[in-house]
């Protein structure tokens, strides 16, 4: 799932960043949004980790049992708060995700680092295709979100960590990312 070199160090700073960003959305916001900025860091330090080069770290052949832990544990978390609103459906569908590429990069066919060549075919090509089709519609449905439609009035100014323009992006870098990711399994 890495891609070429200089592919996979740029999702590992984009969704390392974008979950440092969430964990200091974390710090200032309270209640459901701390829950969600939560849930959304541990997603970009966990593709963060599995988007790291495996020219720095070949990752040992358990580890992928351990990436489908835990976000298996993610989607089950996401799936019990599915009911309190769609931004839920959307954490469960990645943590879903995170688990299938895990799954297929366990997989022997797959071998340590199966489906980085160019050519080669990973997954389900069904799954693999849904997935994508999720993301890509999430990433334009969110991208126009960031459009502004009129200019706000002039308010008390807001920390950076919780305005709310940056939470998109910050979720619209994740799903990029997620799109990069699925497109190199």
């Amino acid at each position: 799932m890495h891609g070429p070199a200089l592919s996979a160090w740029l999702l590992l700073t984009l969704c390392g960043a974008s979950g440092v960003y969430c964990l200091l959305r974390m710090r200032r916001c309270a209640g459901e949004e701390r829950r969600t900025a939560g849930s959304e860091a541990v997603m970009g330090f966990g593709m963060a980790a599995m988007a790291l080069p495996p020219a720095v770290l070949t990752p040992p052949s358990w580890s992928w049992a351990v990436y489908a832990a835990v976000f298996g544990a993610a989607a089950l978390h996401a799936l019990s708060t599915v009911r309190r609103g769609g931004h839920h459906l959307h954490h469960l569908l990645g943590s879903l995700a995170m688990v299938y590429m895990a799954v297929v990069m366990a997989s022997p066919a797959q071998g340590a680092h199966g489906g980085h060549g160019v050519g080669s075919t990973a997954g389900v090509p069904l799954v693999t295709g849904a997935l994508l089709a999720y993301h890509v519609v999430y990433v334009l449905r969110t991208g126009t979100r960031l459009v502004p439609v009129a200019v706000p009035a002039a308010g008390p100014p807001t920390a950076w960590a919780t305005r709310p323009e940056f939470a998109l992006v910050c979720r619209l870098s994740m799903a990029l990312a997620m799109l990069a990711m699925l497109v190199t399994l």
